[in-house]
């Protein structure tokens, strides 16, 4: 034969649209801000009012929605403990491992995953690329909040209190002051690199962690909009540009944002 038989693994696999359809209004309500009128709800999902109601008539007596009191439509419980159960069966941890493995297998640099052990971060996660960069940085070592990119991350998200303690004590006699793009950061400065670092959720040294290595992180955030744990990448200057907006930099606020979206869902749209 001149052609070949497609395999019924290539051909698309039959559903049931009506199930599909009731999952997108799920959906349509999980991302809505605030309740939907079944004449709001028609207009975005592109479904008649009458068709419409018979939908919400099901999902209201599974409970999965329900009418609040102007009568516009919220998920109801049993989305509530779909979403709970789905969400006690996420290891943010392995989530973060998985992520990281992926990209060192497809960038071919050095990766590592941090958490916050109460004062600084530990490598809890290290991955050399092909050639390794030579740094005195491995599993299980702590860090330093000043002078490690995953350090300042967790510093510009901790409680203001608990964020002046550590400054307060570091800067009472710094063994040097912490650098960023080669300048010296005094302490007003360097509340200013942190209150950037917390708005872009990224972190880059430009040879300011050893001579001729850039690195660059990002925060993994959980539920309750807490730092999960930091990934972080590093090379040499002069073949891993880190800016922002630059490919590594972009692969790993992409991993991030990845990893806490698998956490805790897609974020709804305000």
């Amino acid at each position: 034969m001149s052609e070949e038989l497609a395999s019924p693994s290539d051909a698309p696999r039959q559903g049931i649209s009506s199930l599909e359809i009731g999952l997108r209004i799920l959906n349509t309500l999980t991302e809505s801000p605030k309740p939907l009128t079944l004449k709001q709800l028609s207009g975005k999902l592109g479904l008649s009012p009458s068709r419409l109601h018979k939908y919400m008539v099901s999902l209201q007596r599974m409970g999965y929605a329900t009418q609040d009191q102007t009568q516009g439509y919220v998920l109801g419980k049993s989305s509530l403990t779909l979403g709970v159960a789905a969400l006690s069966r996420i290891d943010p941890i392995q989530q973060a491992f998985q992520a990281v493995e992926a990209l060192n297998r497809e960038l071919d640099k050095t990766l590592s995953v941090t958490v916050w052990n109460g004062h600084a971060p530990l490598v809890i996660k290290w991955l050399d690329a092909s050639q390794p960069v030579a740094v005195n940085v491995r599993l299980g070592m702590e860090l330093s909040p000043f002078f490690s990119v995953s350090g300042r991350i967790f510093l510009a998200h901790l409680p203001d209190t608990r964020r002046d303690e550590i400054l307060d004590a570091f800067y009472q006699a710094p063994p040097a002051l912490p650098r960023h793009k080669g300048q010296p950061l005094k302490r007003d400065a360097f509340e200013r690199h942190l209150e950037q670092v917390r708005a872009e959720n990224l972190c880059c040294f430009y040879g300011d962690f050893l001579p001729d290595i850039n690195v660059v992180a990002s925060a993994i955030h959980d539920i309750n909009g807490n730092i999960s744990s930091v990934v972080s990448l590093m090379g040499l200057n002069g073949d891993t540009d880190v800016r922002p907006g630059s490919l590594y930099s972009e692969k790993v606020s992409g991993c991030a944002r990845s990893v806490t979206e698998a956490i805790c869902g897609a974020r709804a749209q305000g």
